[in-house]
């Protein structure tokens, strides 16, 4: 249990580190500073703490799982879907300015890991939960984006 953790946590969390060359000049540059954004943006740091949470939650969560999968095909598959959704994300949005594109990449990760949740639910009951911090981050940054798609001229 403590060895699958560990690769968990290294696989979540360098998906971030790769995320975060994009985010942090990103969330640095003009064309980020200068985009109206939602009333509801938290700062800064309120980002990097809810990301931490969750990919500490969710390595958990599929670290409790995957003993309690026989045909590990499909849950393999949702968890490289889920690593490639979340990592294109950033630069999607901040690098390449693809708003909608980004928007779309951030809707399917919600729906993966809502997958996830309905899914596997069956198998690991209320460690399901652990999943709740991912899921209510995505929507929040999924209005987010959408804000910033719908508000600006782009």
């Amino acid at each position: 249990m403590i060895k699958r953790l560990l690769l968990l946590l290294l696989l979540n969390f360098g998906g971030l580190a790769l995320g975060s060359i994009f985010t942090n000049p990103g969330v640095n540059s003009d064309w980020y500073q200068n985009l109206s954004k939602a009333p509801w943006t938290p700062p800064g740091w309120v980002f990097g703490s809810a990301w931490t949470l969750i990919m500490i939650c969710f390595s958990i969560y599929l670290s409790l799982l995957w003993p309690k999968i026989t045909e590990k095909s499909s849950l393999i598959g949702l968890i490289v879907v889920a690593w490639i959704l979340n990592v294109a994300w950033n630069p999607l949005f901040f690098a390449m300015h693809q708003v909608a594109i980004a928007l779309v990449t951030i809707s399917l990760l919600l729906l993966v890991i809502c997958i996830f949740f309905f899914k596997y639910w069956h198998k690991i009951h209320l460690a399901s939960l652990l999943l709740a911090p991912y899921i209510i981050w995505l929507m929040i940054a999924t209005s987010l984006n959408a804000y910033i798609l719908l508000k600006n001229p782009l």
